[in-house]
């Protein structure tokens, strides 16, 4: 048996495609900041609504019961008439996870660790890359919530490749519209405060903490769907390509 050889489809598997749900401890944070700033990271035809960054610490019990955890730091904005969330940073814990959203959906997904701690009655969360806890939020528990019933959100990914001959990318870049559903079994509100830590690698202090709009523990099931809706000039996304790599990032620290 050769299993480098061509196979004739993916193997097929008798689980059920709808379950078993997996639920993740999540901790969502919006916070404002200066419009300015959300308006300058945004590649077109992407559009600022509110100044507002979000924030997501989550840890997941997968199915083989292997820990995943993941964090997430976005800006809120909108492609025509969907309002969604443009993601600086996806860190996840697991290789399999970064080069899955990485080559599916064309999210910016990194090795890096996040942990979410909740006793009840005090909250800790944490996003740690290269050495450094980026982002930290200490809080305690102030209201039990209701469970939210099925919602759903969108976020927007930019889908290239690098040109092998260098300074160009491959193609035009292709835009993708993630849709993501949530349901809670618990809901709680947070409050306490953010922490933004200066990485060469995660520049998470250029977008400050004006106010604290939000946080909300959840225990919840998500579901993730994607599509491409058509493609961007390559000039449009190019000056942001950055965003992605440690490297190029790296190169623009401040003198």
């Amino acid at each position: 048996m050769n299993r480098y050889a061509a196979a004739d489809d993916e193997p097929e598997t008798t689980a059920d495609p709808d379950g078993p749900k997996m639920w993740s401890k999540n901790l969502v944070v919006y916070y404002e900041t200066d419009p300015a700033i959300i308006a300058a990271v945004l590649p077109r035809p992407l559009e600022p609504t509110e100044p507002h960054v979000r924030l997501n610490f989550a840890q997941v019990d997968m199915p083989d019961g292997s820990p995943l955890s993941a964090g997430t730091f976005s800006v809120k904005c909108r492609h025509g008439d969907v309002d969604g969330c443009y993601d600086l940073l996806m860190i996840m814990s697991t290789e399999a996870a970064v080069l899955g959203g990485r080559d599916t959906f064309g999210e910016p997904k990194k090795i890096g660790t996040a942990s979410v701690e909740n006793d009840g009655q005090n909250l800790r969360a944490v996003m740690s890359r290269k050495g450094v806890d980026i982002v930290e939020v200490r809080g305690k528990v102030a209201e039990q919530l209701e469970p939210e019933a099925l919602n759903e959100r969108f976020a927007f990914y930019y889908k290239f490749l690098l040109d092998p001959e260098g300074g160009r990318f491959d193609g035009d870049p292709s835009l993708v519209h993630v849709r993501r559903t949530q349901e809670d079994r618990i809901r709680q509100r947070i409050e306490g405060e953010v922490i933004l830590r200066e990485s060469p690698f995660d520049p998470v202090v250029d977008l400050p903490v004006r106010s604290i709009v939000s946080m909300t523990y959840t225990e919840n099931h998500q579901t993730q769907t994607g599509k491409i809706v058509g493609t961007v000039p390559a000039d449009w996304v190019w000056p942001y390509r950055h965003q992605r790599y440690d490297g190029l990032m790296a190169r623009l620290q401040p003198a």
